[in-house]
């Protein structure tokens, strides 16, 4: 759902609209109380839509190069935390799976799950029918993780899968997210 509201300056009004995937600014003339056009109705005045300088921009960026570098084989920064090479704050480990604290928490409980051996599972929209055991091993760490935190009685689990749901590392890994209101429809 689109939110609209204007801002006034000597020179011009702005109109903001945040949709879910774009903040556009319409610049107006002000040529006097009566210049402003109907809130339900910008879009038949030019526009220019300019890009988020913002978390969330600087995120798709980041999500665009990762794709770019995902099949070089290279080891991942989660392949170095895995070897302990990265120190991390880890919160569960087993034979298969890791779980650590995200470095850039969205809630305040907010833990990775990633497998141990990558075996080809950069991303969920890779998956094969051989990784069927390792994937149903994550969920179940997912909620040991959430017992272990507490949040047991409520926690989301996120996997962004690809460039365009900004993934940035090219090692399949779960988000574990909970100790607040989670709101939806997420994104």
């Amino acid at each position: 759902m689109a939110a609209a509201f204007f801002t006034s300056s000597s020179s011009s009004t702005l109109l903001f609209r945040r949709t879910a995937t774009a903040v556009t600014f319409v610049a107006l003339k002000q040529l006097g109380p009566c210049s402003i056009p109907p809130i339900h109705s910008p879009f038949h005045l030019p526009q220019r839509t300019m890009s988020r300088v913002s978390a969330t921009h600087d995120e798709e960026a980041s999500a665009r190069a990762a794709a770019t570098e995902a099949n070089t084989g290279a080891p991942t920064i989660f392949d170095k935390i895995i070897s302990k090479e990265i120190p991390s704050s880890i919160v569960y480990e087993d034979e298969k799976v890791l779980a650590f604290r995200d470095i850039n928490p969205q809630a305040p409980v907010h833990v990775l799950v990633i497998p141990k051996l990558r075996d080809g599972l950069t991303e969920l929209g890779k998956a094969e029918p051989r990784h069927e055991d390792i994937l149903g091993h994550l969920l179940h760490a997912s909620k040991i993780v959430a017992e272990k935190e507490g949040i047991v009685d409520g926690f989301r689990v996120v996997i962004n899968s690809g460039a365009t749901a900004c993934q940035s590392v090219y090692h399949l890994h779960l988000h574990v997210l909970g100790g607040r209101q989670l709101k939806w429809p997420p994104g």
